[in-house]
């Protein structure tokens, strides 16, 4: 499983990959001899030094970016292997009774309907790999809710029903569909938000980076529609 070459001729798709755990996993499946389309909203091909990295940008919060992502993919390389879904957003700090409607609509929007729409488009290729892996970024809030995250926590929740409702749908098929549950992760931009926090206690995302690497190489075929905990030292 860490051999260079474990995924020698897999095509991956990493979303959001030059964020805080999406840079991790991207160089993760780089390493590990992967093919590897990173997107973002925003993204150069010189962030990440290898001749198997070709990046994407993609807006992926509607249909037709989704769609356009995935039919580019297919231009490019004949094939899809892999889908590993790290794009999410947060928002917090406000009860039920407090959350706007644009912050209820913004969360599930990030969290839910974008995934849904990149999961309508990349499937048929997925099934066509024989055995397609598809891993996505959850959350601990989506099964362990905390107040004033309400929103956050909902659209997690939805989005986790979401894949294990593809791994059903898929299982005859060799696609998997799996999520993992993070906790807080130690990235840049969480240490900026929470300065005074315990980051020993946060989930290292080279940790979430090789776990999302196993699920999708032949060790991980067996695993399918799970929602994995990864909650660190908390």
């Amino acid at each position: 499983m860490k051999s260079e070459d474990s995924m020698k001729d897999r095509v991956v798709l990493v979303t959001g990959a030059n964020g805080g755990l999406g840079a991790s996993v991207t160089r993760a499946f780089l390493d590990a001899g992967a093919i590897v389309v990173g997107s973002s909203r925003k993204i150069e091909q010189s962030e990440f030094i290898s001749g198997n990295f070709t990046a994407m940008r993609a807006d992926i919060s509607n249909a037709e970016g989704a769609r356009k992502l995935i039919a580019d993919i297919l231009s490019k390389f004949g094939k899809l292997d892999v889908l590993a879904h790290t794009v999410g957003g947060f928002a917090g700090g406000s009860t039920i009774t407090e959350t706007d409607d644009a912050t209820f609509l913004g969360m599930f929007g990030v969290n839910l309907y974008a995934t849904f729409y990149l999961l309508r488009a990349a499937i048929p290729a997925l099934r066509k790999s024989g055995n397609g892996r598809i891993i996505a970024i959850g959350s601990r809030a989506a099964v362990d809710p905390g107040p004033k995250v309400g929103a956050y926590s909902a659209s997690k929740a939805a989005m986790v029903s979401l894949i294990k409702t593809v791994a059903l749908e898929n299982q005859n098929s060799g696609l998997t569909a799996n999520a993992i549950l993070p906790g807080t992760i130690d990235t840049a931009e969480n240490r900026k938000y929470m300065p005074n926090a315990d980051f020993w206690t946060w989930v290292q995302p080279g940790s979430v980076a090789s776990l999302m690497l196993w699920l999708a190489s032949e060790d991980g075929k067996d695993v399918n529609g799970s929602a994995i905990p990864v909650y660190g030292g908390s």
